[in-house]
């Protein structure tokens, strides 16, 4: 593939993973660690560049993206996941949440005060645009790889150059509590999970193979190769952006957060009117607002695509309009019940992501039988469906806490990796998972 088409669907990537929350989490973690920053960076890089990098490249190796892969390890489990997957970062979560988190950071600073009516008006503009551009999927790659990822970058630009400038000669924050107790490689891996990127990626592995083919590439491996330099373009990009940001939370000078306010849309809040006064919050409305426009249509555009792939005889245009109109009504309960409602789906499904994701990985290098990644998701599952309840308040699972890791939320993993090692073992060599070359 050419250089410059590589180009173009790194920055297409980047655009659909970097919405508002990407924005806001690495400002809030350089805020809390203190002169612990540069390992609570590493940390959050870890899993919310690192995994999604590793998501994007285990999706490549079909040229279906992980609805083929799945069904390689059992359909009935490739149908019931990736309907969860897909409904959650569709209209059940992360679509509505674009909408939400953009009105409250680019609208509600300009109003003063929250309104539902507003909200609603606001809602239906946003959605009318992102449905516009998800009508399209064949010019997805021009559409945001060429127009909305420039002005996004060039916003942001703006805002870090100026903090940058403002804020050079200013020390670290002070650490919080936590890091205290936790180390902060630690605290910020688990911070990572919130971009729920690695579950976007699965997604987005659709719209990637999608824009491959559109390039005329067919061969397994080119296209393997070309997903790989694309994602490679946005994680770096990604990366450069997380840890300026984080540096900005750090530095800003901020010595108190309101107790009902996000530390890091309030952080950049103040730091964009003390940087270009009103115009500040504007261009930090510009930037969210772009953000949360180009993941909403990317979204949208790998939800419909799935389902339309899933079942034939839906079409990808009405599955489109039923996905945008559903995720606008969702979007008008507000962030908070969003957050209640996606929070213990995403506490069950992102372990088994990561678990599927290693697993094919580890599978695609050394071959081995289907068995071992079948009970390495059957115990990851288990697991963390239990801690769910564990953890809601459930007395007779209290004996998780037990399990090596509870504390940091990765009680998963050690029973997992020890299935994965046993299905190996015992696993019949005639029963392999094949992988397309």
């Amino acid at each position: 593939m050419k250089n410059h088409d590589i180009l173009a669907m790194g920055f297409m990537l980047f655009a659909m993973f970097f919405g508002a929350g990407n924005l806001i989490f690495p400002v809030g973690l350089g805020y809390e660690a203190g002169n612990h920053y540069i390992n609570a960076m590493i940390g959050f890089m870890l899993t919310g560049i690192g995994l999604p990098l590793l998501t994007m490249i285990a999706g490549s190796f079909s040229n279906n993206g992980y609805p083929g892969l799945l069904d390689l390890v059992h359909p009935l489990f490739s149908t019931v996941f990736l309907i969860i997957v897909y409904v959650m970062i569709g209209p059940l979560s992360a679509i509505p949440r674009t909408a939400t988190t953009s009105y409250e950071m680019a609208i509600m600073p300009l109003n003063g005060e929250t309104s539902h009516w507003l909200l609603f008006i606001f809602s239906i503009i946003f959605f009318v645009v992102v449905l516009y551009l998800s009508l399209s999927p064949n010019n997805l790659a021009d559409a945001i790889g060429k127009y909305l990822t420039p002005a996004l970058l060039l916003t942001i630009g703006i805002l870090i150059i100026r903090s940058l400038i403002m804020y050079t000669s200013h020390g670290p924050s002070l650490a919080s509590e936590r890091f205290n107790t936790v180390p902060a490689l630690t605290s910020g891996f688990l911070d990572g999970y919130l971009t729920m990127d690695s579950m976007g990626a699965l997604a987005f592995t659709l719209v990637l193979s999608s824009t491959i083919k559109q390039f005329g590439i067919t061969d397994i491996r080119e296209a393997i190769a070309g997903s790989v330099r694309s994602s490679l373009v946005a994680s770096g990009l990604l990366g450069i952006i997380y840890f300026l940001l984080g540096w900005i939370g750090n530095r800003a000078g901020i010595t108190h957060i309101p107790a009902a306010q996000n530390p890091g849309a309030y952080i950049l809040v103040q730091t964009a009117e003390e940087g270009f006064g009103k115009i500040g919050v504007i261009i930090l409305g510009i930037i969210v607002l772009l953000a949360c426009i180009t993941t909403a249509t990317g979204l949208v555009s790998s939800v419909a695509s799935y389902f339309h792939q899933r079942f034939p005889e839906l079409s990808y245009r009405w599955l489109a309009i039923a996905i945008t109109i559903f995720s606008c009504a969702v979007a008008n309960l507000g962030l908070n019940e969003i957050l209640k409602i996606s929070t213990p789906f995403l506490a069950i499904v992102y372990p088994v992501t990561i678990t599927i994701v290693f697993a094919l990985l580890f599978i695609r290098w050394q071959s081995g039988p289907k068995l071992s990644i079948q009970l390495a998701i059957a115990t990851v599952t288990l697991i963390s469906v239990l801690s769910v309840l564990a953890r809601s308040g459930t007395p007779m699972l209290s004996w998780l806490a037990f399990l090596p890791l509870y504390s940091l939320q990765l009680e998963w993993v050690l029973p997992t990796v020890i299935a994965f090692v046993i299905g190996y073992v015992i696993g019949s060599p005639r029963e392999t998972i094949q992988f397309s070359d």
